[in-house]
């Protein structure tokens, strides 16, 4: 296969490339380096993938000439778009960028891939589309028209997006709703890198509706593998929950990172934050079925891993 990725700089671009390259895949892929979260974490992954052979190309995916001039020039096989704009706080001051790329961008990859529909198109999704449901835990059967984020309203309209294009020109689609994602060379904006910072720094942690918050978090190799997986399914038409099938407590990952840092957190607790849901919850029965997706690292062995990256990365002395 020769798959190109957008967004490989990114956190998940990033770890999925390696996943391709290790079972012997060529992966060529774009990034346009933003400034939503240090730029430098992003150069450096791209540097390793680099080492590895990797071409990257620093461009915004509103360039559909280039992109068409990329696929053909590369013989590419298989389109994993993960570029966007992230963050559903983010979304409550900018809801410009969202526009710009999860809704313009989107549909001019997409307009792209019309072009050449032979290509399998596997897109990132969220947890976020379940939005205000209130049943869980969240299956791809379940209504997700009640948003709680632009963000989340965003990626719902992906797949809508996504649809209509495979009904109108036959292409192969398929998007995975992503839970919480977490390790190493993770990005800073998530709860458990940011509660990593102000723990070490002895700053407090703003821990939102009075800390009564549950999410699945899944570790990075699990998302890689239900990736994979997707990809080498080749699905019509599909959607795909991968998380972790387990919420944790937010305060326990906070216990979990006191412990594992030996260090104790000042914690903010503050009222539930504009856009936020109290839980998330992934059914996984589905990608379990079509995609053999079973994740196997729990949160404590997780959290360990990135903290062993994290301190060598920001090189800090236990």
């Amino acid at each position: 296969m020769r798959i190109f990725i957008t967004g490989i700089a990114g956190f998940i671009g990033f770890h999925v490339a390696q996943g391709l390259l290790k079972r012997g895949d060529a992966v060529v892929g774009c990034d346009n380096f933003n400034s939503y979260y240090d730029p430098q974490l992003k150069r450096d992954r791209a540097a390793v993938l680099e080492k590895q052979g990797v071409q990257i190309f620093d461009m915004d995916i509103r360039n559909p000439p280039l992109m068409e001039k990329l696929i053909l020039e590369n013989e590419i096989t298989h389109f994993l778009h993960l570029a966007a704009q992230a963050g559903v706080r983010h979304s409550i001051r900018h809801p410009e960028n969202y526009v710009y790329t999860n809704l313009e961008g989107f549909v001019q990859v997409m307009e792209v891939i019309r072009r050449h529909p032979q290509i399998p198109f596997i897109y990132a999704s969220s947890s976020s589309v379940y939005g205000l449901n209130k049943k869980i835990p969240f299956s791809e059967t379940d209504p997700t028209d009640m948003p709680s984020s632009l963000y989340g309203a965003t990626k719902k309209s992906n797949e809508l997006i996504a649809h209509a294009y495979h009904h109108m020109y036959g292409i192969s689609v398929t998007g995975l709703r992503f839970f919480t994602v977490y390790g190493p060379w993770g990005r800073p904006d998530m709860a458990y890198f940011s509660f990593t910072n102000a723990i070490l720094k002895g700053a407090p942690l703003q821990i939102y509706n009075e800390g009564q918050m549950k999410r699945d978090f899944t570790y990075i190799d699990d998302i890689v593998a239900g990736t994979l997986a997707a990809i080498d399914l080749g699905a019509s038409c599909e959607v795909f929950n991968l998380g972790n099938n387990q919420p944790e407590d937010v305060l326990y990952l906070v216990e979990l990172l006191e412990k594992y840092t030996g260090k104790s957190a000042v914690k903010e607790l503050l009222p539930m934050q504009p856009g936020e849901v109290p839980v998330t919850y992934a059914d996984i029965s589905k990608s379990r079925k079509q995609l053999g997706f079973s994740p196997t690292i729990s949160l404590e062995k997780g959290l360990q891993k990135f903290l062993s990256w994290y301190q060598e990365y920001y090189t800090i002395q236990n």
